[in-house]
């Protein structure tokens, strides 16, 4: 009996955690219950009436969850049909779900779990406010913690508590102002090691250019000097007051800061510096971290969190990767001063960009004196006097002062717990959601990079926040991935929105292109040859705009709007009858009027 027990124990603990029961202490129940059999038949002491019979009778109460856990799974397969079939026609229709004849004999729990989820595809409804959206008696020590002080994570506990739930975040990281704070803190990669320090970086390295420029406008400069220390004592000052502007955000909002590294336990319980904490429900927003190619010497290499701490500017850079980070980075070294050798290993970089936009850039990169190879790759790194040796798989070498790798990213969930707790990933590391977040185990969520959907800070920011209005807030809702614009900030930046010309060309068939291509005003003094790339990407029936791509100054501030264009469905015939803004580049997307043949 006990071995047919330790068998059924898994059904039954699945069976139980579908009505929310509390698997641990049932678990624990059932074990002490075969425990004190045992021990009480192997030390003779006390009556112990029928021992056998209490077995079978613990194992035939086991057997019957054991069915009870087949109805429910016939049960939940009946609901969710009926679920989908609302959900194809009006949002209410989930909400009236509640009151049918064909649903009042599934368990409550279920039905409300089903609903709000798909109300959370739907755009919600503040009417759920009193039932999913309303925070419950359970007797854990939060309603809701996170793991990880990053963008989502930050954001989700804010609206959390701003709702009403008691909250607490844990970050293990101290701060960005300095290497030693683990290269993260409140704000995550972006605040410490990521978007804002990197903006920093490409706003100093592009004064060297503005320098010279100024000649050609009248303005008599002399060569300009570096003082690299200065620069990094002002950016570490300034994302320590970012760091102390996210903590007086979480404190004015009632969230507890936790100080220490989280781990999952269980499906209601995490870890912190040995102290177990329980909630109600769990978010997971780690992020991610830089990797490195296991190569010979590979830890000779920096990645993009040590570039923010160099102790002097190198002269010499070797960057290896074809990302946005890979390009932003290289242009950034190139403009404080050093030689630049990006390479990378297929043959054009920044895939998954518009062909004309990886083309483009790679010409001005060039232009600029950025030696970029392609289809180049590191076979080793060694040490040698005066810097470092890469020796190249074509058996070539190449000496620099720093080698750094900007080959990706991977979610930060090695040793947090997840196999513990019965949270499944995929086989990148990244934890698997659902659309609302939900991970394999009900209780606990995940959002931000550690899921590995779109890795920029506002989608972050967005998953977060719709997911604490859909917990707590009563107004479920998702999370909205199409058309999302964004920005790489190279030298020319880039901004794109929408469909490139290859996946248009591919949904659509033959679509309609306008393009254009030339030197900016600002140049024609400077003499620079530096030039900006428009194109717009249009329907070929109802001539809606599919796609905005831009190479140029400002790019990034420019692409903003036009996200909200393509959201708002405007056409090619909105943007022709749009008087433009003269005299700037911006003016080209309405001016355009030729559509581009091959």
């Amino acid at each position: 009996e006990t071995t047919a027990l330790s068998s059924i124990l898994p059904e039954a603990m699945r069976a139980l955690s579908m009505h929310r029961w509390g698997q641990t202490q049932v678990s624990r129940a059932l074990l002490l219950g075969s425990a004190a059999v045992a021990c009480a038949l192997s030390s003779g002491q006390g009556p112990v009436p029928a021992p056998q019979g209490g077995l079978q009778r613990l194992a035939a109460r086991v057997g019957n969850i054991k069915d009870l856990h087949s109805r429910l799974v016939s049960q939940n397969s009946e609901l969710r049909r009926t679920v989908d079939t609302a959900f194809m026609s009006d949002p209410s229709a989930l909400l009236k779900l509640q009151h049918t004849h064909s649903v009042n004999s599934f368990p409550k729990s279920n039905l409300l779990h089903a609903v709000t989820g798909r109300i959370n595809l739907r755009g919600g409804a503040r009417e759920m406010s009193g039932a999913a959206g309303a925070k419950m008696e359970h007797g854990f020590d939060y309603d809701y913690f996170v793991i990880g002080g990053g963008s989502g994570g930050v954001r989700s506990s804010r609206i959390a508590a701003g709702h009403g739930a008691k909250v607490a975040l844990a970050e293990s990281a101290m701060g960005g102002d300095s290497a030693e704070g683990g290269f993260g803190g409140l704000g995550g990669t972006c605040v410490n090691v990521g978007c804002v320090p990197k903006k920093l970086m490409v706003y100093g390295s592009h004064f060297a250019h503005d320098v010279h420029d100024a000649a050609a406008y009248g303005w008599n400069v002399g060569e300009p000097t570096l003082d690299w220390s200065r620069f990094i004592a002002n950016k570490n000052k300034e994302i320590a007051r970012l760091n102390g502007i996210y903590e007086r955000m979480l404190g004015n909002a009632k969230v507890e800061i936790v100080r220490g590294r989280a781990t999952l336990v269980d499906a209601h319980t995490v870890e912190v510096n040995g102290k177990k904490i329980t909630a109600d429900k769990i978010l997971v927003g780690v992020g991610g971290w830089p990797m490195k190619p296991n190569v010979p010497g590979g830890d000779l290499a920096i990645t993009s969190n040590e570039a923010f701490f160099l102790p002097e500017c190198p002269k010499r850079v070797i960057v290896v990767g074809g990302g946005y980070i890979a390009v932003e980075f290289a242009a950034i070294f190139k403009g404080y001063g050093a030689h630049v050798t990006q390479m990378y290993r297929g043959p054009l970089w920044l895939r998954g960009f518009d062909a004309d936009v990886r083309n483009h850039l790679l010409a001005e990169y060039k232009e600029a004196g950025i030696d970029v190879q392609m289809n180049t790759n590191i076979a080793k790194i060694e040490k040698v006097e005066g810097g470092l040796k890469a020796t190249l798989e074509d058996g070539s070498e190449l000496e620099a002062d720093v080698i750094m790798y900007a080959t990706g990213r991977v979610p930060r969930t090695k040793d947090l717990g997840c196999e513990a707790a019965g949270v499944e990933m995929d086989g990148k590391g990244a934890i698997k959601v659902d659309e609302g977040f939900q991970t394999s185990v009900p209780s606990i969520y995940a959002v931000g990079d550690v899921i590995d959907r779109i890795q920029l800070t506002p989608v972050a920011l967005a998953e977060g926040h719709c997911l604490a209005d859909t917990l707590f807030g009563g107004k479920p809702r998702k999370t909205d991935y199409s058309d999302v614009p964004t920005a790489v900030f190279s030298q020319p930046p880039i901004g794109t929105c929408g469909l490139t010309e290859e996946a248009a060309r591919e949904k659509y068939g033959d679509v309609h292109i306008y393009k254009t291509s030339f030197r900016a005003m600002k140049h024609t003094l400077t003499g620079r040859q530096e030039k900006t790339l428009m194109k717009l990407i249009v329907h070929p029936e109802n001539d809606k705009i599919l796609g905005v791509h831009m190479v140029g100054s400002d790019a990034g501030e420019i692409i903003q709007l036009a996200g909200v264009c393509i959201k708002a469905g405007a056409t090619k015939e909105h943007f022709d009858s749009t008087i433009g803004v003269h005299p700037t580049s911006a003016e080209e997307f309405v001016t355009m009027r030729t559509r581009f043949e091959e």
